[in-house]
């Protein structure tokens, strides 16, 4: 006698695994379907009247259209297209009643399948403690389908599903109707999900309120595109008082160093290459805190996975997939963890999409570049319309500055996905997490490890950079009258590379930070420190990281502005090319990401540089 099957079907986190242990219990077995390596677990499951029942446990899925492996299996298994794997008897659909609405997309397209369906209304005591009352007996009536309230992992309900499976074959879904499209699938979800709510306590109506407006189509954007300006204006405004506070310290260490040591090359390394050089990115730390502060409060309080939502559309329009998000908007940290997290997009081009333009993401190396040359250049005053002058010009450039390199990305992804990595989209659908308010405590230890990591780079990495770089411009020693820059090795390199760089307005000077700059982007402002201080008087000396004023006095406003430029599109650190390389498997890609953003980087410095010249700034 053929025994009967059943399996258990829905979104990821539904609660399937924990209601199929219950259902099972030690009557399972685990293993992988053949050629693939996606988990197959089987069990059996005993009936009301004693009949078995082969009970599986499909892989998550958000529909019959795979974005993945395991939605590839869960389709064919639900469709009897496996090899050597027959079509369920009865599908069990199992909902998450919390999150009840994203849940009943993918539980629509299996009801319209016509097959014999029953719906585990699942986790319902948390959906009572978020405040939700529902009513399954409307939700069945909307379906057409039997409804049995379920919480696994305290064994409720289980006798109830257990008798609705063993009756489901005597009957179809009352009023199936085939498969329409996703956008009519999303709005029949909504209805019913407003139909089967009873009443829901304020909390949850103003969770519910928040979401109408943050991911409305029209509202959503500007509102993000807003508070990432707040953000940027806050990184100056707020940081200001801490970043002066940390120069004055390094300043007057300096001029202690300088008046208790006599004139020798072991007070000029510890002058130019400690204090101007490390201790002129070590004062930019209150901006890399305030910049990671808001991080953690988007991610913390559930804003950030909206954010990916609001997002995906754009994505969409270059051809990217919304599974890009992530790994980019990890990439605003630093290229190398956002790269890694590509692994999650089953798209081969999709993925290698993504890695070419996560340098384009402005990572957190490249804020004491831009924090330096804007305070030295941009005026620290208001702007706007008459009346209304609120926005800080310095944070409005900042913001202007990650905003390009966001365009950047997306523009070379649309170039990309009709080229070289030609493909279409994949489709991406993600939980969003409940609306909370940050622990102070999670704050404090997330922004202890961000400074810790920066602080451990400006000790490491920064420190051995520029003490390489020192030795480099100190050597040979210049002949009496000769510049010790132009006579050091480091200058003659320099020779050479402005040689190129010259056309798009860079000095010597510019020329020689952007080789240290390869390892690391905050050795540029290391590196320009060091550099001036070498050739600089005693008396300079003692203003140890008034970088500011130095390349005030010897950059233009279009020099300026074409550097800001440079680093906007300029490849990422040594590491990421490494990275990128493990990746992808070969230097075929991470050669052709040094090459386009080496070109795009010069061609938008050399027009930033030139346009300034021609409007006289």
């Amino acid at each position: 006698m053929k025994r009967r099957s059943a399996a258990l079907v829905g979104n990821p986190n539904a609660g399937k695994s924990a209601l199929f242990n219950a259902l099972t219990g030690a009557r399972q077995k685990i293993a992988n379907y053949p050629g693939v390596t996606v988990e197959r677990k089987a069990g059996r499951l005993l009936l009301p009247n004693g009949e078995p029942v082969e009970l599986t446990d499909l892989p998550g899925s958000y529909g019959l259209n795979p974005t993945s492996p395991d939605e590839e299996v869960t389709r064919k298994v639900i469709l009897g297209e496996f090899p050597g794997e027959a079509a369920p008897e009865v599908l069990v659909v199992v909902l998450d009643a919390s999150n009840l609405e994203q849940h009943l997309v993918f539980a629509q397209e299996v009801i319209a399948l016509g097959r014999p369906t029953v719906v585990a209304l699942n986790m319902i005591d948390l959906a009572e403690r978020d405040g939700l009352a529902l009513d399954p007996e409307a939700l069945e009536t909307a379906l057409g389908v039997p409804v049995v309230p379920t919480v696994a992992v305290r064994r409720r309900g289980l006798t109830e599903l257990a008798q609705a499976i063993a009756e489901a074959e005597e009957r179809k879904p009352e009023h199936s109707r085939p498969f329409v499209d996703e956008a009519e699938r999303r709005v029949t979800a909504h209805a019913i999900a407003q139909a089967t709510i009873v009443s829901e306590t304020a909390k949850h109506r103003l969770h519910s309120k928040l979401d109408r407006v943050l991911l409305n189509p029209w509202l959503g954007p500007p509102i993000l595109l807003v508070l990432l300006f707040v953000v940027f204006q806050a990184v100056f405004a707020w940081a200001q008082p801490f970043a002066d506070a940390l120069e004055a310290a390094v300043a007057w260490l300096a001029a202690g160093v300088q008046a208790a040591l006599p004139p020798s090359l072991a007070r000029d390394f510890l002058i130019d290459g400690v204090f101007n050089g490390v201790g002129s990115v070590v004062v930019f730390l209150p901006q890399i805190v305030i910049l990671f502060f808001f991080i953690l409060v988007m991610e913390a309080s559930g804003y950030m996975a909206r954010a990916a939502f609001i997002m995906d559309r754009l994505m969409a329009y270059v051809g990217l997939s919304g599974r890009s998000f992530i790994p980019l908007l990890s990439s605003f940290a630093c290229a190398i963890p956002g790269i890694m997290a590509t692994r999650s997009i089953t798209d081969p081009k999709d993925r290698l999409t993504t890695i070419l333009i996560a340098p384009l993401m402005t990572c957190s190396a490249r804020l004491p570049v831009y924090a330096v040359i804007i305070a030295a250049f941009i005026p620290n005053k208001p702007v706007g319309p008459r009346g209304f002058e609120f926005i800080g010009l310095q944070g409005l450039v900042l913001f202007s500055l990650y905003v390009a390199g966001i365009i950047g990305a997306m523009v070379v992804a649309l170039v990309l996905r009709r080229s070289v990595t030609k493909g279409a989209a994949s489709g991406f659908i993600m939980e969003l997490p409940k609306y909370q308010l940050p622990r102070l405590k999670d704050l404090a230890i997330g922004l202890m490890q961000r400074a810790w990591i920066f602080l451990r780079r400006a000790g490491t990495i920064i420190f051995t950079i520029t003490v390489v770089l020192w030795l480099m411009l100190n050597f040979p020693r210049a002949e009496p009258g000769q510049s010790q820059v132009e006579a050091s090795a480091a200058g003659k390199i320099a020779d050479v590379v402005q040689v190129v760089v010259r056309p798009i307005g860079f000095n010597h000077e510019m020329a020689l930070a952007l080789i240290p700059a390869m390892a690391a982007r905050e050795v540029a402002v290391s590196s320009l420190a060091t550099t001036y201080a070498v050739d600089a008087s005693d008396d300079e000396n003692q203003t140890a990281v008034d970088l500011g004023s130095r390349l005030k006095a010897k950059w233009t406003l279009p020099m300026a502005l074409a550097f800001l430029a440079w680093f906007v599109f300029a490849p990422q650190c040594l590491s990421t090319i490494a990275v990128a390389r493990r990746e992808t498997n070969g230097w075929k890609w991470p050669g052709f990401m040094l090459a386009y953003l080496f070109v795009l980087a010069y061609i938008a410095a050399g027009a930033t540089y030139w346009t300034a010249v021609a409007l006289g700034l």
